[in-house]
């Protein structure tokens, strides 16, 4: 396992952050096809005997049970200043007025709820899961200053959004000696690349750390595109990532095994790969619900790609209407 600073923090995590969006309650929340705490406790343990020290939950996932289980396990497999743990907040956690979103009220709930859950007393990264048009943004920024202050989170950063409101943020947070956020995590993989026009070079420029959610496209890069799992038949929001682009986007998934064939490796080595070669990404979050998703992760870590593949596998990509915002 290669460890790089996140953007410009002092921050030292491994290349591959390990997303715990599949680990949770399956009769809890909208992710039917997640693994119980029993299933998932030997993938996190693996995860760290690879080296990961990154993991990515929510307050969302499996409605707050990704949380216990990952906090339960990191407990029990390592120690708490060994690991970089991040969570999210802006999803709806309970009906009714203040449930969700990013006011004040929200996100003072939330975190105290997140680490209740997680079984610790601060988390090293903090997001906001989406951008929240119905709260200033002012106050979104200065209540995570708040709690950056109270030592609840060491960092905060952003998730999937327009380019200009991350610029908004990262301008009023200066403006007002307010905590910046240190990181983007955004959706990026051959399957979607309009991240590369705006919010990556945004990124690079001002020290931020991009940690995209999706790299291997919801596990589309890693099969036929007729093939399908469990989780893509009940992923209502991952089908509608791609039902637009259907046609150029077979091409790339086609390229990608010719790629991956050529080489003699596993087609999630070649995406991964290719999302791994660009300069503004510090650690693609991988999610990984069968044992070889781990290894293919950390083996992709090794995968350099010549300019020749690079131009084969971005050949058939056609531009696609912005999405992965809600």
């Amino acid at each position: 396992m290669d460890y790089v600073k996140l953007g410009r923090t002092g921050l030292e995590v491994s290349r591959l952050c390990l997303g715990c969006m599949s680990y949770g309650m399956p009769d809890r929340g909208s992710h039917p096809w997640s693994l119980n705490e029993e299933a998932s406790r030997p993938f996190i343990r693996k995860a760290l005997d690879l080296g990961f020290n990154f993991f990515d939950t929510a307050n969302v996932y499996s409605d707050g049970t990704s949380e216990e289980i990952v906090g339960r396990a990191l407990k029990d497999f390592t120690k708490r200043e060994d690991v970089v743990i991040a969570t999210k907040v802006f999803n709806r956690m309970r009906p009714g007025p203040n449930g969700a979103g990013l006011s004040r009220k929200a996100i003072m709930t939330e975190i105290d709820a997140s680490l209740r859950r997680l079984g610790t007393d601060h988390v090293d990264l903090y997001q906001i899961h989406r951008f929240d048009e119905a709260t200033p943004i002012e106050e979104t920024l200065e209540a995570l200053h708040d709690v950056v202050k109270a030592g609840k989170a060491l960092y905060i950063g952003a998730s999937s959004m327009h380019a200009w409101q991350f610029t908004k943020a990262l301008y009023l947070a200066e403006l007002n000696g307010w905590t910046r956020f240190a990181t983007m995590q955004n959706y990026v993989n051959l399957l979607y690349r309009e991240e590369e026009r705006e919010m990556l070079p945004l990124c690079r420029e001002e020290g931020i750390g991009v940690i995209p959610w999706s790299p291997l496209a919801r596990g589309r890069l890693t099969r036929d595109w007729d093939e399908t799992s469990a989780r893509s038949e009940t992923d209502a929001f991952g089908k509608t990532l791609y039902a637009a682009t259907a046609d150029a986007d077979r091409k790339v998934v086609e390229a990608v095994a010719q790629v991956a064939k050529a080489r003699g490796v596993p087609r999630a080595q070649i995406a991964l790969a290719w999302v791994l070669a660009k300069p503004s990404i510090t650690a693609p979050i991988v999610g990984a619900t069968k044992p070889q998703h781990l290894d293919d992760a950390v083996a992709a870590l090794a995968v350099k790609l010549e300019p020749d593949e690079i131009a084969a596998l971005e050949a058939p990509y056609v531009p696609h209407a912005v999405t992965g915002f809600r």
